[in-house]
């Protein structure tokens, strides 16, 4: 028997394949699905700050407003994505400074991924 783990749309599976003999075709056993690991993320800058901007939806990086360093108010837009082919801003959710971006114009990204931070 030889165990292979195998991920299908995001969908982690444990499987366990049995060999009966050269002429016939190998039985599988699926496990039930397990939880896909986290993908590793962009490691932060320096100096990165303890506010998180996340994405709300599923989009692409369109447009990036605010520099790291930038001083921004709660509201002030710190980028642009593009969810379901609509320009969508990302606000700063307080007063304060950016101190990373962790994305670039062009990058998908999944809802809740982190895409800057402030202090």
């Amino acid at each position: 028997m030889k165990s292979y783990t195998i991920t299908v749309n995001g969908n982690v599976y444990d499987v366990t394949v049995e060999e009966n003999g050269a002429a016939s075709a190998p039985a599988a056993k699926a496990a039930a699905p397990r939880k896909a690991a986290a993908p590793k993320a962009k490691a932060a800058a320096s100096g990165a700050g303890n506010i998180k901007i996340e994405a709300g939806a599923a989009g692409k990086v369109f447009k990036i407003e605010a520099a790291v360093g930038a001083s921004v108010k709660k509201g002030d837009p710190v980028l642009v994505l593009e969810i379901m082919k609509m320009e969508t801003p990302v606000v700063a959710p307080e007063d304060g400074t950016v101190a990373s971006i962790e994305v670039a114009v062009g990058d998908s990204v999944e809802a809740g991924a982190l895409l800057a931070t402030m202090n």
